[in-house]
């Protein structure tokens, strides 16, 4: 039989008070109930905790050790309850989230101010990544929550669908193409290509395109940074494309966005995060406010399953 909290409790209140009666009042347990709590912590331990007489009640020098381990067990305790609380009521704790950089920059920023000022005392640990990675922090449960492009194949992952984005291409603004309302895919892929390296879901949306139209995809650039591609597409050194949401980002590289069409190509994005773990307050709370910042009747649980 292990030791117990009442037990601990029993044996801190008698040895401050020195009474068994007056431990009795502050625990709100009969003398009986008291007496038998340190009999059974005694049996514990392996000796006796308190020397007894008609008149005086004194720790015995293994009392007199114990009793500090003991105030400092109930401290820890009570400090870890608060803690816990504080967790569940949102008054302090961690978010650890991700995003696929563009995301990030022009979605989260009005989401993350509104977030804070309903709870101020949550820290957030953005990881702005490809979306491939995003998947993979979330599956791995380095991250609770993710904001990225629907897969349609990952069975362990729940996903909310936000909102469809469509992808523009991006030309210099003396390009040939530039004076057009709408640009061609096949005329799109006369020119020199510039996209994101492996992983990317930006190249694979190219290549399952190229490979529709029967067409070659031959990247001519690739970098890490999509900012990267607009400055080097606005020096007028090739097309590509991007995101809807990275318009306002990619008109301050310089370069700018047209419809793309014939086929239209749009992606769901979404909040991910793993199927039968329940998300933390701190997450349950973001998850709840992307989706109110997008204005969606989705029915929010926090359940296991």
């Amino acid at each position: 039989m292990g030791v117990t909290i009442k037990q601990i409790n029993a044996f801190v209140a008698i040895a401050k008070s020195r009474s068994f009666a007056e431990a009795s009042g502050q625990l709100h347990l009969s003398q009986p109930a008291l007496s038998i709590a340190i009999k059974n912590l005694e049996e514990v331990l392996g000796g006796s905790l308190f020397t007894r007489s008609t008149r005086t009640l004194e720790l015995t020098p293994e009392g007199k050790v114990f009793l500090p381990v003991a105030q400092r067990l109930l401290d820890d305790l009570d400090h870890a309850m608060e803690d816990i609380s504080n967790l569940f009521s949102l008054k302090q704790g961690t978010l650890s989230m991700a995003a696929m950089p563009f995301f990030a920059a022009s979605i989260l920023p009005d989401i993350l101010v509104s977030y804070q000022s309903q709870h101020p005392n949550i820290s957030i640990r953005l990881h702005d990544i490809v979306n491939e990675l995003v998947i993979e922090e979330v599956r791995s449960g380095r991250v609770e929550i993710g904001l990225c492009f629907h897969s349609g194949k990952d069975e362990d992952l729940e996903f909310t669908p936000l909102f469809s984005e469509e992808f523009m291409a991006l030309l210099s603004v003396d390009h040939p193409l530039a004076d057009r309302d709408e640009v061609n895919w096949v005329d799109l892929f006369n020119y020199p290509f510039l996209t994101l390296l492996q992983p990317s879901s930006i190249q694979d949306t190219v290549k399952k395109v190229a490979k529709k139209l029967d067409l070659t995809f031959s990247p001519y650039i690739e970098t890490h940074q999509l900012s990267t591609v607009g400055y080097m597409i606005a020096s007028g050194l090739g097309v590509g494309i991007v995101p809807q949401s990275c318009h306002e980002q990619m008109i301050k590289t310089g370069a700018i966005c047209k419809k793309l069409v014939n086929p239209v190509i749009s992606e769901q994005v979404g909040i991910i995060h793993r199927k039968r773990h329940a998300l933390s307050s701190a997450a349950f709370s973001m998850k709840h406010q992307i989706i109110k910042h997008y204005q969606k009747d989705i029915p929010l649980n926090n359940d296991n399953i």
